[in-house]
């Protein structure tokens, strides 16, 4: 057999091999199609849609590194004579979803919170997470005691701030009421002997008018048949915002143990569009517990100082705070942070 005949061959038979392969063509198959992320903007600014759903998401958080500085700074359960300065870092996300019912908006929000003193000790924690709708809110929340002055040297509530709670408020753009049941478990700091309670109920309104707000809040402790009452009021007032505040307890309760009743004020100057100081100063009367930890015997105590902010560039800003704290019948303390926090 020749080679001539040889090719031929081999061309006849390739040709025929690739005829019966294209008479059974592989046909790709179409691709899925593809649901983008969108935009949306009916809650504002960061939300987007779940994708297959009208659920809107908004993911939001910081992170922040602050020194503090102060006797015992660095204290914890373990170690109550620490050094006099302590580093912390702090990571936390928010997620908050919204979408419409016949009820209103529907609210849910998850906010996860990690505290790190140092490589060992660190801590996660749900700072929030609650279901919020038609006005009524419940779950894991924050109290209106958690709202204060706008500085860091004022103290206006006492004990945790954040509550297992079913909440009601009705507000409009000026003008807001509510009522809260609180569920009060934690164990208090300053009434000797006096464990994890009951329950707490609590009331706030707020106003709005022009270069005025203002604050009145009530509660009750059930477990100790004390209460705290305490207003606060804010007024545009040249180039800053005066802040005031007043409280007065019954007796001991978790809402205030601080003292039987304490003034406050501090004045907020926007020097610059970066930079803001806020000097301020707060009164303490009747400091001292009875031996029952019921009432207030005596004494006195006052704190002044003053916060400084620089927004360093756009979510990223810093925080000085040095404070003074002075009782009558105790030893002075000067304490304060330094904090540099990146906003998202």
């Amino acid at each position: 057999m020749s080679i001539k005949t040889i090719l031929l061959g081999s061309v006849a038979a390739l040709a025929a091999v690739s005829g019966a392969h294209a008479a059974d063509a592989i046909v790709a198959a179409e691709p899925e199609p593809v649901e983008y992320v969108r935009v949306c903007d009916a809650y504002g600014t960061g939300y987007f849609y779940i994708p297959g759903t009208e659920t809107c998401l908004q993911i939001s958080g910081y992170i922040r590194f602050q020194a503090n500085f102060g006797q015992n700074a660095g204290a914890s359960a373990t170690n109550p004579n620490d050094s006099d300065w302590d580093a912390v870092t702090r990571g936390q996300v928010t997620f908050q979803t919204k979408n419409d019912t016949e009820y209103g908006t529907l609210t849910g929000v998850i906010t996860l919170r990690t505290n790190a003193d140092n490589a060992t000790n660190q801590t996660t924690t749900l700072d929030e997470g609650y279901i919020d709708i038609a006005g009524f809110r419940v779950g894991k929340q924050y109290s209106w005691w958690d709202d204060d002055l706008s500085g860091e040297t004022d103290t206006l509530s006492s004990n945790e701030t954040t509550h297992n709670s079913i909440r009601y408020q009705y507000e409009t753009d000026n003008f807001a009421a509510g009522i809260s049941i609180d569920e009060l478990e934690e164990a208090y700091a300053e009434k000797p002997g006096e464990g994890p309670n009951n329950f707490g109920v609590a009331s706030q309104v707020s106003f709005k008018s022009g270069a005025f707000s203002g604050y009145l809040l009530g509660s009750y402790d059930s477990d100790n048949e004390e209460g705290a009452i305490r207003a606060i009021l804010y007024a545009d007032i040249g180039p800053g915002t005066l802040g005031l505040a007043g409280i007065w307890a019954s007796g001991a309760n978790y809402y205030y143990e601080e003292s039987e009743w304490t003034i406050a004020a501090e004045y907020k100057v926007k020097l610059t569009d970066k930079w803001a100081v806020t000097p301020a100063f707060q009164y303490f009367d009747k400091i001292d517990l009875d031996a029952d930890g019921k009432g207030f015997s005596g004494g006195s105590a006052y704190t002044t100082g003053v916060t400084v902010d620089y927004q360093i560039v756009e979510n990223l800003r810093s925080k000085l705070s040095l404070q003074y704290h002075d009782e009558e019948d105790g030893d002075d303390e000067t304490f304060g942070f330094l904090r540099l926090q990146r906003d998202f």
